[in-house]
């Protein structure tokens, strides 16, 4: 079979798959796994606003020359109420991503095996479902805690560093951490709910077109937005330090979640670079064995 006709048949092949169920899926995938990472961009923009608050009723309590600005049910509720489940969530995988970095074992929730014991189907189900409610928990805490920072004018404001900027190298490292967070929930949460949903619970094995369009969503939103708002969540807690202002919890599990994501990041690197001197020194010693080999030739000759 020629090379011309090898292409014809791959090319067939790949456009024989791509079904409106297909693109569905992918789209769905992608959107839904875009969630954490508008997560940290939320949490973010909470953390500004809880700055902007405190600070008016700091400057209240200090002289008296303000009342302190009432807002809405909704922006109290995202304010209140959605850090500390975000916060929850998000460390949870944060978690489960520093473990999956150091260990490559991952808790799947979907079927990985074709098991007909009533028990296994009950347990892999149950998962599903928790899968769904944290999936649909999720989706709520992010639509509020959106709807609440454009209420109070602060979603498409400039993010607030302080004149505290951190390097290149800290940013890529924390979006090397924030990937493969996004990958660890991804295959925890957001593919056990798009296979029950779309393919009725069959477990597909996640492909590279899948892998690519996350990939590429994240580092949009990361190039856009992400890459100077997400450093609020540790340059409040430093801003407040300096200013005496109170640090509240939520400050300090948003610092906290900042450098946990940098050590995962971190470990990627270490690991990058262990597997890159694991390749390199074998072929340097082939080259060495061969330069000997033909050097002792020539010896001979």
């Amino acid at each position: 079979m020629s090379l011309e006709q090898k292409t014809k048949n791959l090319f067939h092949t790949f456009a024989s798959s791509i079904t409106p169920r297909e693109i569905f899926y992918f789209f769905t995938h992608t959107l839904l796994s875009l969630f954490l990472p508008l997560s940290f961009l939320l949490l973010a923009k909470l953390s500004q606003i809880q700055y902007y608050l405190q600070r008016i009723n700091f400057l209240h309590q200090q002289y008296y020359f303000s009342s302190p600005q009432k807002f809405s049910y909704v922006i109290t509720l995202a304010l209140q109420i959605n850090p500390f489940i975000l916060y929850f969530i998000v460390f949870i995988i944060s978690i489960a991503s520093l473990i999956h970095a150091l260990t490559d074992k991952i808790i799947n929730l979907s079927n990985s095996s074709t098991s007909s014991c009533s028990s296994t189907s009950n347990i892999v189900q149950s998962r599903i479902y928790i899968a769904w409610i944290v999936l649909c928990v999720f989706q709520v805490c992010v639509g509020l805690g959106i709807e609440g920072s454009i209420l109070v004018g602060l979603y498409d404001s400039e993010s607030l560093n302080f004149g505290v900027e951190r390097s290149f190298l800290s940013r890529v490292v924390f979006l090397l951490g924030l990937h493969e967070t996004t990958r660890v929930w991804c295959l925890m949460v957001v593919k056990p709910v798009v296979d029950d949903t779309v393919f009725g619970g069959v477990n597909r094995k996640e492909r590279w077109v899948e892998k690519l369009g996350v990939t590429m969503c994240l580092g949009g939103l990361w190039w856009w937005k992400l890459r100077d708002d997400v450093e609020n969540l540790v340059v409040m807690s430093e801003a407040k330090k300096d200013q005496l202002m109170d640090i509240g919890i939520n400050d300090f599990v948003g610092w906290l979640l900042y450098y946990l994501i940098v050590t995962i990041g971190m470990v990627k690197v270490v690991k990058g670079l262990m597997w890159f001197m694991a390749m390199i020194c074998p072929c340097r010693r082939e080259i060495g064995n061969s330069m000997v080999e033909s050097s002792e030739n020539d010896d001979k000759v």
